[in-house]
């Protein structure tokens, strides 16, 4: 069901600019992003040769100047409304975080949230996860959470999974080395699918939990959607994996 235009969301998002990073509408071609996080790809590979060897640079984002520091920098892809995003950074005050959400809706209630609560360690970011070598600095990240992406059951759409192989060499094209991917999902296949799709490509599993709110591991913090799983009696899967 698509989601209705908030009321006012331009104002709104004036508001809180602060917490919202800007973004391009410019887009990196295919060689671009493709070199961007396919890096050992030979130029043949390359329909358009110009675009080999050069990192597109002008979005990034300078994240010393954008948090006043220069903290670790994790990242949320998904964020929703900002309740995970918000309560870790609160957790955190010495670990800078930018939350990744698509819908301008959700977003503008997530930062809302960040400016109640007056979190100068936490921004926000517009954009498809597929975009996020074009502002995110390689080597950069140091822990990215998925917290109950859209798991896209239908094996036609798998691509479109955060998990999928091609959102991994984006991930690890920002992740610092050793950095470490968490995930938290209610759906079963999905699961299996993230476990199959990290191990096959450069990451080690190095947590599994197959009912979280029962495993004993401590310091999880609950999202909207993780909330209303769990009262109806499902399990939360968690893993955390490790870049090699």
């Amino acid at each position: 069901m698509r989601m209705r235009r908030k009321r006012n969301l331009e104002k709104r998002i004036e508001a809180v600019k602060d917490f919202l990073i800007p973004t391009s509408d410019e887009k990196l071609s295919v060689p671009e992003l493709i070199w961007l996080t396919h890096p050992c790809k030979s130029e043949s590979e390359f329909s358009d040769k110009s675009t080999f060897g050069k990192e597109p640079e002008k979005h990034l984002i300078d994240t010393d100047a954008l948090f006043g520091n220069s903290r670790p920098l994790r990242l949320e892809i998904g964020c929703g409304k900002g309740q995970f995003a918000a309560e870790i950074a609160k957790r955190n005050p010495n670990v800078n975080f930018i939350a990744v959400e698509v819908n301008q809706s959700v977003i503008v209630q997530a930062c809302e949230k960040a400016k109640r609560e007056g979190l100068k360690n936490l921004k926000f970011l517009l954009l498809g996860a597929e975009m996020l070598p074009i502002y995110i600095k390689q080597n950069s990240i140091e822990h990215i959470y998925l917290n109950f992406s859209t798991p896209f059951p239908k094996p036609r759409h798998e691509k479109h999974r955060l998990t999928h192989e091609n959102y991994l060499n984006v991930y690890r094209h920002i992740l610092v080395s050793g950095g470490k991917i968490t995930q938290k999902t209610d759906n079963m296949h999905f699961f299996e699918f993230s476990i199959c799709s990290l191990s096959s490509n450069d990451f080690s599993i190095d947590t599994v939990s197959l009912d979280l709110h029962e495993s004993g591991i401590k310091d999880n913090i609950e999202t909207e959607y993780e909330k209303k799983f769990s009262s109806a009696g499902l399990p939360i899967y968690m893993l955390e994996a490790t870049v090699r």
